[in-house]
C-alpha cells in the first residue's frame, strides 16, 4: 500500500512539474526572448531610411507579397512620395522580404499572417484582421480621437516596448487613459 502511495505521489509531482512547466512555457510564448513577440528590426539602412518618417515597423507582421507591393509603389507610399535610390530600395525589399511573416519564427508573424483570408496582400499592418481583433476593445476616444494615438499605425504610442518588437499587454500604456486595463 506504501508503494502505491509513494508511486502516486510521485505521478502527482510529475504531473504538477508538467503542468507548471506548460504554463511557464506558455508565458515564455507569449513574451518570447527577452520579452519580443515579432523578431525586432535588425538592419540599420531600414531603421535609418523608414525610421526617419514613421514607426520602423518589423517585417514579421506582413507577408513578403505584401512588403513587395509597398516598397515597389514608393512614389506613392500612403500619399507620399518615398523614393529612394533603386539600390537602396532593393537592399530594403531583401531585408524585407527575408524577414516577412511567411519567413520569421517569431509567436506573433505566423498568428497575423493566418489571420489573412483574401490572397490580395495587405498593404497595412493595421488592417490585418489579427491587429484587429487584438484592438477590439479599444475605443474611438482611446485611438482615433487621442491626439497622442490617432490610429492603429501610431505602435509606439502604447507599446512601450514595440521598438524592441514586443507587443505585450503588461507593456501598453494609452496616453490619456492611465488606468485603462483590458
Amino acid at each position: 500500500m506504501k508503494a502505491i502511495l509513494t508511486g502516486l505521489m510521485v505521478v502527482a509531482l510529475f504531473a504538477l512539474i508538467v503542468f507548471t512547466g506548460r504554463l511557464a512555457m506558455s508565458d515564455e510564448d507569449e513574451r518570447g526572448e527577452a520579452g519580443a513577440m515579432v523578431d525586432p528590426v535588425t538592419d540599420p539602412l531600414y531603421q535609418q531610411e523608414c525610421g526617419a518618417c514613421h514607426f520602423a515597423y518589423q517585417p514579421g507582421w506582413l507577408p513578403a507579397a505584401s512588403w513587395t507591393a509597398i516598397m515597389g509603389d514608393l512614389a506613392n507610399h500612403f500619399g507620399e512620395n518615398a523614393e529612394l535610390a533603386p539600390d537602396t530600395q532593393a537592399s530594403l525589399t531583401a531585408y524585407l522580404t527575408r524577414h516577412a511573416a511567411d519567413a520569421a519564427p517569431g509567436d506573433r508573424s505566423p498568428k497575423a499572417l493566418r489571420s489573412l483570408k483574401s490572397a490580395e496582400p495587405p498593404l497595412r499592418i493595421s488592417t490585418l484582421p489579427y491587429i484587429v481583433r487584438k484592438h477590439h476593445e479599444l475605443s474611438r476616444k482611446m485611438v482615433a480621437d487621442n491626439p497622442k494615438v490617432l490610429s492603429l499605425s501610431q505602435c509606439t504610442a502604447c507599446h512601450t516596448r514595440a521598438d524592441a518588437g514586443s507587443f505585450d499587454e503588461d507593456d501598453v500604456a494609452i496616453p490619456g487613459f492611465p488606468n485603462w486595463d483590458d
